[in-house]
């Protein structure tokens, strides 16, 4: 199973970048992840919509078949790292890949949106998409950490 994380934005700072790949890395191959960037939309002349309409075009693209969706939103139910553990031993048995979607600054469109199965937050806080990178990656460790009885989990 592959996990994409489709993640709205480009050129990163370096802790960041630092950060997500740490994580990414310390994942076995049988859940693998892997960070698929994708450029903001235009925003000139302050036309957010058609801005998240270039973001939600580009997601889907990025998508792939046979593919679950999950938006990760401020307002999708509560995923508490536990929940994400449940969810990645469901994931490792039918081992069909999963997309992650995160939006750019003005969050997902509803296309996006529409093409999500389901829809997941990180946090009730609102999060700097950047740091949403880094907090996916560390929580999905974290889940795996929990489900193969490493010790991170505890730490």
């Amino acid at each position: 199973m592959r996990i994409r994380l489709l993640a709205v934005g480009r050129r990163m700072p370096k802790w960041v970048t630092t950060a997500y790949e740490d994580y990414a890395r310390r994942l076995p191959r049988e859940c693998r992840l892997e960070l698929v960037e994708i450029a903001p939309g235009r925003r000139a002349g302050g036309d957010v919509a058609r801005a998240i309409a270039e973001e939600d075009r580009r997601l889907r693209a990025a998508i792939g078949t046979d593919t679950q969706v999950i938006a990760l939103t401020v307002d999708g139910r509560p995923w508490t790292t536990e929940g994400l553990a449940g969810d990645m031993r469901a994931w490792l048995a039918d081992g069909r890949d999963r997309a992650l979607m995160i939006g750019g600054p003005d969050g997902l469109g509803p296309d996006s949106l529409a093409v999500a199965e389901a829809r997941r937050s990180l946090s009730a806080l609102t999060l700097p998409h950047p740091l949403v990178r880094v907090i996916a990656a560390e929580q999905l460790y974290r889940a795996h950490s929990i489900l193969s009885g490493h010790p991170y989990h505890r730490g």
